[in-house]
């Protein structure tokens, strides 16, 4: 018997441990909202049923702000992801979270500006407003953190996230003043990922994965393209041993959490105004709240 996909991973596919998954299967899937980035990767890994998504496209081919994130989100809760983890390279903002460091973020800063960037499921003749107050789920972080330190590495329990346009890089100005505003990390996809998780009734958090200083440290390098690679192969072997350590664990600890009811209250249109094709579009995540 298969076991159910409560598990899902979205990031680069170093992390994956696909070497160690069994009953392995690619699954190509279409949504309401488009194609996902890749093939969603399938199996069991100790006993625990999971789903991978590279973000980017295999070989690194869709930039943060072409990510389709709809699609992407749509496709593990149509598999029945109830939890997903996000693998994410990260910038440092503080000199205590040092290169190749782990952080376990619990907060999330929007300066992302792109309107291509979809951020919710909703409109269209249905109007619901999620609570966001927490953007990351709780429960997981906390099997995270502690998986991270059974894994040996040097972890960091909390932070506040910035999530940037890119794909560029910050200017040494735009650094500071984020470091000023008391944001810890910077990174390019939180946004929309964790916001449209929320929508899906998805528990969402991030292994955030130190990769430079940003460009704000005098005495350091500033960030490249070369020097995120480069760190992020070092950390592959870390956040895999995070993954296995994690999985196990959240699967024996978490049936149920705030998040898993997010729409709840939060659906304010008329069920009988909502226009027929935005129902059905939207069924997934809503067919429970609207009944028949």
């Amino acid at each position: 018997m298969t076991e159910p996909i409560r598990f899902g991973v979205v990031g680069g596919s170093g992390v994956y441990n696909i070497e160690a998954l069994q009953n392995v299967q690619e699954i190509e899937l279409d949504t309401p909202f488009g194609k996902p980035s890749d093939v969603f990767i399938t199996g069991t890994l100790d006993g625990v049923g999971v789903a991978f998504l590279p973000r980017h496209g295999r070989g690194h081919r869709v930039t943060p702000s072409e990510l389709n994130a709809r699609a992407n989100i749509y496709g593990f809760k149509s598999l029945g992801v109830e939890y997903l983890i996000s693998v994410t390279a990260v910038g440092s903002l503080r000199q205590d979270y040092a290169p190749l460091d782990i952080v376990i973020p619990d907060q999330l800063f929007d300066r992302t500006r792109n309107r291509e960037r979809e951020y919710t499921f909703f409109g269209e003749g249905l109007v619901a407003h999620v609570g966001f107050a927490n953007p990351f789920c709780l429960e997981l972080n906390a099997v995270l953190y502690d998986a991270a330190l059974k894994s040996g590495a040097r972890v960091h329990n909390g932070g506040t996230l910035v999530v940037i346009e890119g794909p560029m890089f910050s200017t040494r100005a735009e650094s500071r003043i984020n470091r000023q505003l008391g944001c810890d990390l910077v990174g390019m996809t939180a946004i929309p990922e964790a916001k449209l998780a929320r929508e899906a009734e998805i528990g969402y958090s991030a292994i955030a994965m130190v990769t430079d200083y940003d460009v704000w440290h005098d005495s350091h390098e500033a960030v490249t393209a070369e020097m995120v690679v480069r760190n992020l192969l070092q950390n592959a072997e870390t956040g895999k041993a995070i993954l296995r350590a994690a999985l196990p664990e959240a699967n024996a600890r978490l049936h149920d959490c705030s998040c898993h009811h997010a729409l709840e209250n939060a659906i304010v249109t008329n069920p009988a105004l909502i226009p027929p094709k935005t129902r059905e579009r939207l069924n997934l995540l809503v067919g429970k709240y609207l009944g028949e």
